[in-house]
């Protein structure tokens, strides 16, 4: 069982300055470039208090910035012992522009960025090429970010277009979630959505049925996520002993094509169905991996009691060199009307748990429109708090105009 980001946040150390989470090998913290290197040591008997000439204030988060507060006057540095090295960060003259062509800071618009990311002035983290991507492919779309509290995004997508041998088109999307709990979550998920995105395509014009086709893109994804935790020399067989905390991720993804609707998954990533009339139920269509979904199937707890538990999120299906046994879930579904097809991380459902709040949460035009129902979706989730990555894909799905099928239902 591998334990969520939410529940991971708690077992690491900090930041000083934003209580941002850190990883071990940090020089800067991620989110807000504040200098690990010389954390001071905390006070041993006395509280840090806010010292004003007023009234007593409440202690801000996070460290202020230089006249930040005209109630506050800056002490006279201490002068540097003799023979210390000075301390670049006191130095006051000019900072020497970076070479032409070279990446300069967002934060401080003079450093140059390392090859980590890092301004070589300032510290500051610059933003990830990850941290929010956007993308619309005809009438597919997908919205990820970062979200509010984490230093890097470690969800990934995929939207693509093909065709059926009979030329009817296919449309198609990846969604995958990093286990924050394992290494390299980021690597994962990105290694994830590339492999199940290029299996469909590859299976679907040939003939491949769909739901066949979700299964091999689930299987593929696995294999491209074990290969992450091989080593040089190493053979590709599981060893869970060798593979602990082996890079990790969960999958969802959705395939229309012909009137049909194909969903397939691994973990606690879902797909919801929001009809485009909303006097029509919505649906959710698959079932979390979790430990949550666990107790409700086993009458254990209600589901609202399961997810208030603390090991709610706790999946108990993965895509990882150390997952117990790979058993990929699919199931196809014939909506009888048009509606919306929502493919999304935890970080979203997270603040729609339910598929009358989804529902509720999804635009109204998101038919018509679905980047801006996408983006909309990724909103209401950072306004909710933005505890996780968001990721989001929305398929708008039209009924074929040769005759309607049954309603939705699994198959």
């Amino acid at each position: 069982m591998k334990m969520s980001q939410n529940d991971q946040e708690t077992a690491l150390s900090r930041c000083p300055g934003c209580e941002e989470p850190l990883e071990p090998g940090d020089l800067f913290c991620g989110a807000c470039g504040y200098d690990l290197s010389a954390v001071p040591e905390p006070p041993r008997d006395h509280p840090t208090i806010a010292i004003s000439t007023g009234a007593a204030e409440p202690a801000q988060a996070g460290p202020q910035e230089p006249g930040a507060s005209g109630d506050f006057e800056l002490a006279a540095p201490v002068p540097a012992a003799a023979g210390a090295a000075p301390d670049p960060r006191a130095s006051t003259g000019p900072v020497p522009a970076p070479p032409a062509g070279t990446k300069v800071c967002v934060a401080c618009r003079a450093g140059h960025v390392d090859n980590d990311g890092y301004c070589e002035n300032c510290g500051h983290a610059q933003p990830r090429e990850r941290d929010h991507m956007e993308q619309e492919l005809g009438s597919v779309a997908a919205v990820t970010d970062r979200g509010l509290r984490h230093h890097r995004n470690e969800d990934s997508f995929a939207i693509s277009t093909t065709a059926l041998p009979d030329g009817t088109p296919a449309v198609l999307a990846i969604v995958c979630d990093g286990v924050s709990s394992a290494s390299r979550p980021d690597e994962a998920s990105a290694a994830a959505t590339t492999a199940a995105n290029e299996s469909l395509l590859e299976s679907l014009p040939r003939g491949t049925h769909p739901q066949q086709a979700m299964h091999e893109a689930i299987v593929a994804a696995a294999k491209s996520v074990n290969q992450l935790a091989q080593e040089p020399g190493q053979t590709a067989e599981h060893d869970p002993h060798r593979h602990q905390n082996a890079p990790a991720c969960t999958l969802v993804g959705a395939i229309m094509a012909n009137g049909l609707l194909v969903v397939g998954w691994v973990g606690d990533s879902r797909v919801y169905w929001v009809p485009e009339d909303r006097s029509s139920p919505p649906a959710r269509l698959t079932e979390d991996d979790s430990w949550a979904a666990q107790m409700v199937a086993a009458g254990l707890m209600n589901e609202a009691e399961a997810y208030a538990d603390e090991r709610a999120h706790a999946i108990t299906g993965w895509l990882g060199a150390d997952a117990y046994e790979l058993e990929p879930h699919t199931a196809s579904f014939k909506p009888d009307r048009p509606g919306v097809v929502v493919v999304c991380t935890d970080g979203l459902w997270n603040y729609a748990e339910s598929a009358a709040e989804m529902s509720a949460a999804v635009p109204v035009d998101a038919y018509e429109r679905p980047l801006h129902g996408a983006q909309v979706l990724v909103g209401h989730a950072l306004d909710g708090g933005g505890h996780d990555n968001v990721t989001v894909a929305l398929l708008p799905f039209a009924v074929p105009v040769q005759g309607a099928g049954s309603a939705c239902g699994g198959g």
